[in-house]
């Protein structure tokens, strides 16, 4: 075992993962950490902490994964390269291992002109490539960046990174998505999954060129409270591709509890669908702001309980 985490655990044992999102308050809360945090509790392998999502400061991802593990709810802690630079990047990712974090999300962050700071310089020392790289070197050589050596108690951190396979131009997607296994990626977290068409064609590029066998490809899903949270998706939203028959579908409900429902209907076909897909071997929930909705989704989606590993 790389990390001994859970999520490598269910992973490599060839069973269904699944995890969610778990989004940082505005404030210095903690009790809204432990809030959301018992919406997972038992529910999923991990819950992803996410780095000041969409640029707009929020508790640390870092402590708000320590008040996770204190409420029993393994993290996925994220890291985004807009805001450290490469010293800082491997002082939390020391820090966050000795703090019990076992898993890690690469990524490069929504641009800060995107979030309430755009006046703020962003960093991107080293891109998400270079990131992946950088902790795969920390765990398995018990190296710096720099070269030194980590002499004792390097971080054993599961590692992950996110791909779009919506994203233009279609056909270098899995070019990219290689890149990012070759630099050490354990597992893969997707874009939002509504246009299942085209997640399939990806997925059979995946399959042929056998990255399924080199990492775990969990399929992002998210479910929507309302047609016009979609529509905003859809037209905001770089990278998305959704379906207007969803859109048409959501805009025929009128009531607005009824749209919520229908929202939850689209997420449960989704998992059937991406079940069913070879090279699948997981989902990751984005509830945005919804965690309530993850349990009640993975009942009804007969995820639950989850599997002893």
């Amino acid at each position: 075992m790389k990390s001994d985490s859970r999520l490598e655990k269910v992973l490599t044992a060839g069973r269904f993962a699944v995890t969610a999102e778990l989004g940082p308050p505005q404030n210095a809360n903690a009790e809204a950490v432990r809030k959301k945090a018992q919406h997972c509790i038992g529910n999923v392998e991990a819950a992803n902490i996410t780095d000041n999502q969409t640029a707009i400061v929020r508790m640390s991802s870092i402590a708000a994964a320590a008040i996770a593990i204190s409420c029993g709810v393994e993290p996925v802690v994220q890291m985004v390269c807009r805001d450290r630079n490469r010293i800082a990047m491997q002082s939390d990712i020391l820090g966050a291992a000795a703090l019990g974090v076992k898993n890690i999300l690469c990524l490069s962050g929504d641009h800060q002109t995107f979030g309430n700071h755009p006046q703020a310089a962003n960093v991107y020392d080293i891109d998400s490539m270079q990131l992946i790289a950088m902790v795969k070197a920390m765990r398995d050589d018990k190296i710096f960046l720099s070269g030194d050596p980590i002499k004792e108690h390097e971080p054993r951190l599961f590692i992950g990174a996110v791909e779009n396979p919506f994203a233009d131009p279609f056909e270098y997607r899995v070019m990219r998505l290689a890149k990012k296994v070759e630099a050490g990626a354990d597992f893969i977290q997707t874009q939002c999954v509504f246009d299942i068409e085209k997640f399939a064609k990806w997925m059979e590029t995946v399959v042929a060129e056998g990255l399924h066998e080199r990492t775990y490809i969990m399929a992002g899903l998210t479910p929507v409270r309302s047609h016009r949270a979609l529509q905003y998706m859809k037209t905001q939203v770089a990278g998305m591709s959704i379906p207007d028959e969803l859109i048409k579908r959501m805009e025929a409900v009128e009531d607005k509890e009824q749209q919520k429902e229908e929202g939850v209907k689209i997420c449960l076909e989704m998992i059937d669908h991406v079940r069913n897909i070879k090279g699948v071997s997981g989902i990751h929930l984005m509830p945005i702001g919804w965690e309530s909705i993850t349990p009640v989704i993975l009942k009804r989606a007969d995820l639950l309980p989850r599997p002893e590993v």
